[in-house]
C-alpha cells in the first residue's frame, strides 16, 4: 500500500503588480499541475489581447475551474513536486486571507512574499510582512521578482533584501532565505539561470522542497480538553477530543488550570471490539482516572512534562467581523477548544484596516473587518497554546450576545503572565512582545529555572540549609541565588512589619521576586517564615506548580530558642501560629540545634535532582 503524501500549506503575499499571479501560473505549468485545456485557453486569451503567453492568466483559468459559479472568497490551488503535494492559499484580498486564516479556514505554515525588484519595496510589501507578523508565520521567504528589468543586478537584490531585512527584523520577522526570480521568464522557478551565476543559492522549487513541515499533531504535546464527564455504573468517565499527542493508560497526567495530578486508569470504548491501547489527536475518547477528582467541561489534560500555558491575561491578534464595534473594557464571551469564559478586552495595542491595512491610531475600539493586537482579559484563568504550536488550542471565537462577532489567535505563549491578574489599578498597559523566550535561556544554561521555598519558624535551620544548598550548586556549576527574606526586608519591604496584613505582603513581593530569577533560567532558594498556608498558595501559583518546590523545616520550640534567642520576639508576634500547606511538600525535622546542615542540603539536591 501506497504511503500518504506530505502536505504543505504555502502563502503568497506581494504588491498587486509585483508579479503574485504570474509565479503561481508559472508553478502550476511547470509542475504540470494545470487542468486539462487550461494551457490552450490561456494561449487563445493572450493571442486575443495582442500578448506573448501570460502565465498569470493561468491562475483565472485555474481558479475559474474550481469555483464553477460559485463565489468564495479563497482558493486553494493545488501542485505537487516529487517529494510532496502543495497548496498555495490565494485570497483576492487582505481583508479574506485574515479572516480565513484567523478562522481556520486556511492555514498556512510557510509564506513567499514577492518584490519588484525595480520598483523596490512598497508601502504595501511592509504591510504584507505586518501580516506575517501578525500570524505569527515563521518560515517566510522573500522572492525579489523582475530581475529581468535590472539586468540581474547583485547590487540591487543585496540592497533590497538590507532595506527589507530592516523593516521585518523590527516585526520579530527573519526570513529564511531571500531568492531572486524572473517569474515571467521562469528564471530561478524550477531550475537555476544562467543569468545570475553570483546566486549560490536554492531555486524556488528546491527551496520549497527543503522546507521542512511542522511535527504532525499527534507527535506534539497532549493537549485533551474535556467535554463532559459521564457517570456509568461505578465509572466517572472524562470524555472530549484529543487536539493534540496521544495517551495510553497508565501516563501521568495534569488537569489544568488546577493543576491536579493523576494517571490514566483506562481506555474506554463502548463496545470491547474498539478498543485500543493508544489515543491520539483526533480521536473522539473517554478515559477513567486514578483519583476521584471533580473534574469538568473546559478543562484540560496535558502530561506532566508538556504544560500548557495557563493565565487569565495575554495577547492576541483579533479579526472583528460583528455589526457592533468590539468595544475596549465592554464584557464579551470566549470559547477556546471547550473553555467558555467571560472576558473584556484589557487594551487596543494596534489596529489595522484590514482592506487598506493602514493603522488606526484609535484605541478604544475596534471597527468591523478590523484586525487589532490587544490584550485580553478574562474573568478566570484559561488554558491556551500559541496558534503556531497547537492550532486547535490557539485559536478563538468571541461571542457578542449570542453571535459569533470575532475570531483570534494568541500568537506567542513567552509573554505570558501566568497568574490570576486581578486589581490592576494602571489601564494603560499591555503585556510587552519578547524574543527571548524561558525554554531559550534554559537551553543556554542547561538546567531548569526553578524556586525552592523554605518556610518554617524563626530559627528552625532553614537559613543553615539554604546557604549550603546555594554554594553546593554553585560549585557544581548552577546558576543560582539566595533570597533571604530577612535582608529584602532592608530594601524592597523597609515599609512592611510584622502583622499578618504585611507578614502576608512581604511573601507575595519575595514570591514575584523568585519568579523573576526562576524566569531567567535561574534556581533560586528563598527563606521565609510565611507563616500563612493562603500566602504560599500564592507564591506556589505565581511561581507555578511544575516550578515550585516547597521545604518545610520543623523544629520544636525549644530547638528554636536554642537555635535564635530572639526568634519570638515582640516584633515576631503570633508566628508561632504556623498553617501547614494542604498540598504535598518536602519535610525535614530538626531534632538537634547543632545539626548537620551540609547533609540536609545534600538530601535536597537528590530529592529535587537539582
Amino acid at each position: 500500500m501506497k504511503g500518504e503524501r506530505e502536505n504543505l500549506n504555502i502563502v503568497v503575499v506581494g504588491h498587486v503588480d509585483h508579479g503574485k499571479s504570474t509565479l503561481i501560473g508559472r508553478l502550476l505549468y511547470d509542475t504540470d499541475s494545470l487542468p486539462a485545456g487550461a494551457i490552450e485557453k490561456v494561449k487563445k486569451i493572450s493571442a486575443e489581447k495582442g500578448k506573448s503567453f501570460e502565465y498569470a492568466y493561468l491562475l483565472d483559468a485555474f481558479e475559474e475551474e474550481q469555483k464553477q459559479g460559485i463565489t468564495i472568497d479563497i482558493t486553494m490551488i493545488q501542485f505537487f513536486t516529487k517529494k510532496r503535494d502543495y497548496v498555495i492559499i490565494d485570497a483576492p484580498g487582505h481583508k479574506e486571507f485574515l479572516k480565513n486564516m484567523i478562522s481556520g479556514a486556511a492555514s498556512a505554515e510557510a509564506a513567499f512574499l514577492l518584490i519588484d525588484a525595480k520598483e523596490g519595496i512598497q508601502e504595501q510589501s511592509k504591510r504584507h510582512g505586518y501580516i506575517l507578523s501578525l500570524l505569527g508565520i515563521k518560515k517566510v521567504y522573500v522572492l525579489v521578482n523582475k530581475m529581468d528589468l535590472v539586468d540581474y543586478s547583485e547590487e540591487r537584490f543585496n540592497e533590497i533584501q538590507e532595506q527589507f531585512n530592516e523593516f521585518l527584523n523590527n516585526l520579530n520577522v527573519y526570513p529564511e532565505k531571500y531568492i531572486p526570480i524572473s517569474a515571467f521568464n521562469g528564471q530561478n522557478i524550477t531550475s537555476k539561470p544562467s543569468e545570475m551565476p553570483w546566486y549560490k543559492g536554492d531555486y524556488v522549487l528546491e527551496c520549497m522542497d527543503k522546507i521542512e513541515k511542522a511535527k504532525g499533531i499527534e507527535e506534539k504535546p497532549l493537549r485533551f480538553p474535556i467535554q463532559d464527564v459521564y457517570k456509568f455504573d461505578d465509572r466517572r468517565i472524562i470524555s472530549g477530543r484529543i487536539e493534540s499527542g496521544s495517551l495510553k493508560a497508565g501516563d501521568e497526567i495534569v488537569i489544568y488550570p488546577s493543576g491536579k495530578t493523576t494517571r490514566v486508569k483506562s481506555i474506554e470504548a463502548w463496545q470491547n471490539k474498539d478498543k485500543v491501547d493508544v489515543i491520539s489527536a483526533g480521536m473522539s475518547v473517554g478515559i477513567t482516572v486514578e483519583d476521584e477528582f471533580f473534574n469538568k467541561r473546559g478543562e484540560v489534560i496535558c502530561h506532566k512534562d508538556d504544560h500548557v500555558a495557563t493565565a487569565n491575561i495575554f495577547n492576541a491578534n483579533v479579526f472583528w467581523m460583528g455589526k457592533n464595534n468590539l468595544e475596549r473594557g465592554k464584557k464579551y464571551k470566549l470559547k477556546i477548544a471547550t473553555q467558555e469564559v467571560e472576558c473584556e478586552v484589557f487594551s487596543i495595542n494596534k489596529i489595522i484596516d484590514a482592506a487598506s491595512l493602514k493603522t488606526n491610531t484609535e484605541l478604544n475600539y475596534i471597527k468591523k473587518n478590523d484586525v487589532a493586537e490587544v490584550t485580553i482579559k478574562t474573568k478566570t484563568p484559561i488554558c491556551f497554546d500559541a496558534f503556531g504550536n497547537i492550532q486547535a488550542m490557539g485559536r478563538f471565537v468571541i461571542i457578542d450576545n449570542y453571535d459569533t462577532a470575532g475570531g483570534g489567535i494568541i500568537s506567542n505563549v513567552d509573554d505570558v503572565i501566568n497568574r490570576q491578574v486581578t486589581n490592576i489599578k494602571s489601564k494603560n498597559i499591555t503585556i510587552r512582545k519578547r524574543l527571548v523566550s524561558r525554554k531559550d535561556r534554559e537551553e543556554v544554561l542547561g538546567q531548569k529555572g526553578k524556586v525552592v521555598w523554605f518556610t518554617g519558624l524563626p530559627g528552625c535551620g532553614k537559613n543553615e540549609i539554604a546557604v549550603k544548598l546555594e554554594k553546593k550548586l554553585f560549585d557544581i556549576g548552577k546558576k543560582v541565588y539566595y533570597i533571604d527574606s530577612a535582608n529584602v526586608r532592608f530594601g524592597l519591604s523597609s515599609d512592611l512589619a510584622f502583622s499578618p496584613k504585611d507578614s502576608y505582603e512581604q511573601t507575595r513581593r519575595i514570591s514575584e521576586v523568585a519568579n523573576l530569577f526562576a524566569d531567567s533560567g535561574t534556581i533560586t532558594i528563598v527563606t521565609s517564615v510565611s507563616r500563612f498556608r493562603e500566602a504560599r498558595e500564592y507564591a506556589r501559583n505565581v511561581i507555578g506548580k511544575e516550578n515550585y518546590a516547597e521545604v518545610l523545616v520543623e523544629a520544636s520550640n525549644e530547638i528554636c530558642k536554642k537555635r535564635n534567642p530572639n526568634a519570638f520576639s515582640e516584633d515576631c508576634d503570633s508566628v508561632m501560629d504556623y498553617e501547614k500547606s494542604e498540598y504535598p511538600v518536602i519535610a525535614l525535622n530538626i531534632n538537634d540545634a547543632e545539626f548537620n546542615s551540609d547533609k540536609k542540603a545534600e538530601a535536597i539536591i537528590d530529592l529535587l535532582d537539582l
